[in-house]
Order: structure tokens, then C-alpha cells, then sequence
């Protein structure tokens, strides 16, 4: 029982009723400026410009590229590890050194030399897609909404329209709490 009420603390925790500021990074065709144009315009969220102030993120891709963004931005606290005790300066020499001796004997948990393997499929061809438009808790990065609205072309108005489309369903949504 205990672990439900856990769960379900956890998916309260994020969602689309706390996102009132937004940070859009960049999108194909420059529709991010017309969606910052569009949410400020309609006072739907307050657009900001510093990642780090953000409830929210404006994407239009998810993945490994988008983790490695958001790494960048604010990357995840890791938990300290504490040292032992030691009992004087020679015991924690010692120490350090029987710490740092697996990674030395053991070639898996040693560095490449010429440096870390790419990641896989960062190159991949669907890196991108056109018209998927997702809004991520910055904090817990779970996907709290997303909608499709490929614009039918680059012109300015088009693409005007899109956004416009994009913000109503958001802020339909947003009304719904």
C-alpha cells in the first residue's frame, strides 16, 4: 500500500498545472520564435530566456540528443558517496589507492584512450520530427504533454498559423485542471 501512495505522489508531482514558465529551445524553421511570440502574446506561460528558471521545456524532440541538451543546461545531481574514516594521513592514502586500483585492473571500467564512444543512433535520421511538439517537467523530465501540427510549409504565415494552433491546444488543456 505504501508503495502506491508513493507512485501516485510522484505522478502528482509533475504535470501541466504546474508549468508557468517555459523555455523553448530551438526548433526547425524557427517555429520557437513564433511559439514565444504566441505564448507571451497570450499570456499562456511566461517565456523565459534562462533554462535554469524554467518549469518547463518547449521541445520538438525527445531522446538521447535531447538528454545530452538538457545535461548541459542543468545537469542531474549525483549523490556523494562518503569517504571512510581513516585513522590517519598513511591509512588514507591507502584508501585513494585501493579506490582508484579496480579501474586500473579491470579494461571495462577504464577510459578509452582517444576518449568516450559516440552514443548510438545520435545520428540518427529521425533525430527530427516535424511536428511533434512536446513539453517536458524540467525538473522530473517526464513528458507532460505533446501535440502534432506539422506546418504545410516554411513561409512565415504558415508557420504563424502552426504555433497558433500549437498554443489553443495548450492552453485548452491547460484550462482542464
Amino acid at each position: 500500500m505504501l508503495l502506491l501512495c508513493g507512485s501516485g505522489a510522484l505522478l502528482c508531482a509533475a504535470n501541466l498545472d504546474t508549468a508557468r514558465t517555459v523555455y523553448i529551445l530551438s526548433m526547425s524553421r524557427g517555429l520557437d520564435q513564433y511559439l514565444a511570440n504566441r505564448l507571451t502574446s497570450e499570456h499562456v506561460l511566461q517565456v523565459v530566456t534562462d533554462p535554469k528558471l524554467a518549469d518547463v521545456i518547449l521541445t520538438e524532440q525527445i531522446g538521447e540528443g535531447f538528454q545530452t541538451k538538457l545535461e548541459s543546461i542543468s545537469p542531474t545531481p549525483k549523490p556523494e558517496k562518503p569517504a571512510p574514516p581513516a585513522k590517519d594521513a598513511k591509512d588514507a592514502k591507502d584508501a585513494k589507492a585501493d579506490a582508484e586500483e579496480p579501474a586500473k585492473s579491470n579494461p571495462f571500467l577504464m577510459e578509452p584512450e582517444n576518449g568516450p564512444a559516440p552514443v548510438a543512433g545520435s545520428t540518427s535520421p529521425f533525430a527530427r520530427n516535424k511536428g511533434v511538439i512536446f513539453l517536458v517537467d524540467a525538473k522530473s523530465r517526464q513528458v507532460l504533454w505533446s501535440t502534432y501540427e506539422p506546418p504545410k510549409s516554411t513561409v512565415g504565415k504558415e508557420l504563424d498559423r502552426t504555433a497558433i494552433a500549437i498554443v489553443d491546444r495548450l492552453k485548452k488543456d491547460l484550462k482542464r485542471k
